[in-house]
């Protein structure tokens, strides 16, 4: 077997003893948000962010801001302001101004455009991590999967390549932050995952050279989890790449999940996860319509979060919906 990718890292930027996967202060739920023109996309992201407990841990800490040079723009140091606003505040729903104000800085958005929250909380997310690398983006793959964004979000792919003609197998590896899932086949989570890693054809017409028997050659790609996040997100591909149409089925999701038989390792010990927030996405197009979404708070209790609106709820109103984005903590 031949890999890439897999190195060892040069530096350590983070150290993975000092995230904190437990809330360190239990509390009520924080604010509700206002929605400043179109922007229910965003809030629902922030609001997942803001509960997201190994994040929160580290922006209250103010740990980034005391020590950030960065001029003008820095993400995390926008969300540090926002999570400790969000779950400080007094108020019944705060204004995420912060965030609009810089939008451009985080990706092609426009406060009064309806946006994509998936694509919100990618560019949220890299953005957090370009700011974690401020000044080190020279460094190798493996040192920059070493902030403390890329420890919490982040892990590993493998792909593996068999050649159908010799047999030789070579594994590739790259760095992840969130998993895309195809559903038009799966009736849940877990059918979605079995389809991930299921080993796909590659015909030997779309250039597979084989680095063993040097000819272009049929082969098969297997893809799964080499190193598992400490948070796994996960988004429901509901974009119908045919049409413009949403995939509206329901697909199931548990509270917890076993992400063990995904990895690239299936025998070893189960690596459980917990669900602690949901987006929900309604409208027939992918385009239009609006997000809310579901947080368990740091009182272990599970609340809808809608713009403003902020109310309690049970897991089995959490569990029975058209989820958009799944969040898991290990």
């Amino acid at each position: 077997v031949t890999g890439k990718g897999m190195n060892m890292p040069q530096r350590i930027l983070f150290p993975p003893e000092k995230i904190c996967m437990d809330w360190r202060q239990k509390r009520r739920p924080g604010a509700g948000l206002y929605n400043l023109g179109s922007t229910c996309y965003l809030n629902v992201v922030l609001q997942c962010l803001t509960y997201t407990a190994p994040l929160a841990n580290y922006l209250l800490s103010r740990q980034h801001s005391r020590f950030c040079c960065q001029p003008g723009f820095c993400m995390m140091c926008i969300m540090e302001a926002h999570v400790r606003k969000a779950l400080y505040s007094s108020a019944s729903a705060i204004r995420p101004r912060a965030v609009i104000r810089d939008l451009r800085f985080i990706g092609e958005f426009k406060p009064d455009v309806p946006g994509d929250a998936y694509e919100f909380l990618r560019c949220t997310v890299n953005a957090m991590q370009r700011a974690c690398l401020n000044g080190s983006s020279d460094l190798d793959i493996a040192s920059q999967a070493t902030t403390i964004i890329h420890q919490i979000f982040g892990g590993f792919l493998r792909s593996r390549v068999t050649c159908l003609s010799c047999e030789a197998v070579s594994d590739s590896y790259k760095p992840f932050l969130d998993v895309l899932l195809k559903i038009k086949a799966a009736s849940s989570l877990t059918a979605a995952l079995d389809d991930f890693v299921t080993p796909k054809q590659i015909d030997g017409k779309k250039c597979f050279k084989c680095s063993k028997c040097k000819k272009k050659a049929a082969a098969s790609k297997k893809v799964t989890v080499q190193h598992a996040p400490r948070v796994l997100t996960v988004c429901l591909g509901r974009a119908d790449d045919q049409s413009s149409r949403k995939i509206s089925q329901v697909v199931e999701y548990p509270e917890y999940l076993d992400l063990r038989p995904y990895t690239s390792d299936t025998a070893g010990e189960p690596l459980l996860y917990s669900l602690y927030a949901v987006v929900v996405h309604c409208g027939d197009t992918c385009l239009d319509g609006h997000f809310f979404c579901y947080t368990k708070a740091s009182n272990g209790q599970w609340y809808k979060m809608n713009d403003v609106s902020v109310d309690s709820c049970g897991i089995h109103t959490v569990l029975s919906q058209q989820a958009y984005l799944l969040f898991y903590a290990r």
